[in-house]
């Protein structure tokens, strides 16, 4: 006989779990805000961009075949701005004691799609640490570039600045609880329906006609004790008798 489980037994299994869903969210949340506010360091972001322009010649201002030409310069642009030849410079002026292969991890560069605009973001503990090694990477790769490729074509738009009150990018602590508490809610659930597919007592004549497939012909309530005891119905005979006598 093939099992079906209905809309009504899933949730009378949810309202009974109902503690452990709800502990275990509450503590998802917490371990989340915690950890989000007092264990993770802050980090902090600052870019800068760089114009690869086309150079000024005796062609006309705007020429199609140069700007594609730049489009396509840009992917190299970005392997050599994250290269060793330009993160050692970088280190050597910032006097960092970090290695270049942990500078290349806070670096991070990019184009819009169909843009000449490069941008070079870094994220670092210390806001102004960014910048700085944002701006340095932008001015050495801009100094460098002629020397590697032979060619002069680009340009700082604009540096990175630490604005007054500066705010970390990561981590984000509504972000991470909100998620946590899609996870713990999540859990509780998984959990609570486990504990009752694990669950094989009998509670109900239901789960008979269930387990042996044959139908229930009677059934034995259950009886309070004090009630329908001998010994409580002769104590109250007497409690009875002797008020009987006093009154007569």
């Amino acid at each position: 006989m093939e099992e079906t489980i209905s809309l009504k037994e899933l949730f009378q299994t949810l309202r009974k779990r109902m503690w452990l869903i709800l502990s275990l969210t509450v503590i998802a949340a917490l371990a989340s805000g915690i950890i989000s506010f007092f264990v993770l360091t802050p980090v902090y972001s600052a870019s800068t961009q760089l114009l690869v322009n086309q150079a000024r010649g005796e062609q006309p201002m705007y020429n199609p075949s140069e700007i594609q030409t730049n489009l396509q310069l840009i992917n190299t642009y970005n392997v050599i701005i994250k290269s060793p030849a330009i993160l050692e410079l970088v280190q050597q002026e910032l006097d960092l004691d970090s290695s270049v292969e942990a500078l290349n991890s806070k670096i991070s560069v990019g184009s819009q799609k169909d843009s000449q605009v490069v941008a070079i973001t870094v994220q670092d503990p210390d806001p102004y640490m960014a910048a700085d090694i944002a701006n340095t990477t932008a001015s050495v790769f801009k100094r460098e570039i002629t020397d590697i490729m032979s060619v002069n074509n680009v340009s700082i738009l604009a540096k990175a600045v630490v604005k007054e009150n500066p705010t970390p990018v990561k981590p984000q602590p509504l972000l991470n609880i909100a998620i946590a508490i899609v996870v713990g809610l999540m859990a509780g659930v998984g959990l609570a329906f486990l504990l009752e597919y694990l669950d094989n007592t009998i509670k109900h004549e239901q789960d008979i006609e269930r387990i042996l497939e044959l139908p229930v012909l009677g059934a034995i309530t259950t009886m309070e004790a004090e009630k329908h005891s001998p010994r409580k119905r002769r104590e109250k005979a007497e409690v009875r008798g002797e008020s009987i006598g006093s009154q007569g």
